[in-house]
């Protein structure tokens, strides 16, 4: 029990030192996050989509 106590007081020591993000710079990055998950998700869906009909027009 006393290690799991000094496990999470070196964890709340640890965290206070962590510099967290301003909201601003919050709200960008989670904007550049987001925008290149859909990017990349738009990117794979048309790749797929080509090979997909790539393929079906050879098999026929």
């Amino acid at each position: 029990m006393q290690r799991l106590k000094k496990f999470f007081s070196d964890v709340f020591r640890e965290m206070r030192k962590v510099s967290w993000p301003k909201r601003k710079e919050l709200t960008r990055y989670t904007a550049i996050v987001l925008s290149t998950v859909v990017f990349f998700t738009a990117f794979f869906a048309v790749i797929d989509l080509g090979i997909s009909t790539l393929i079906r027009l050879i098999l026929e």
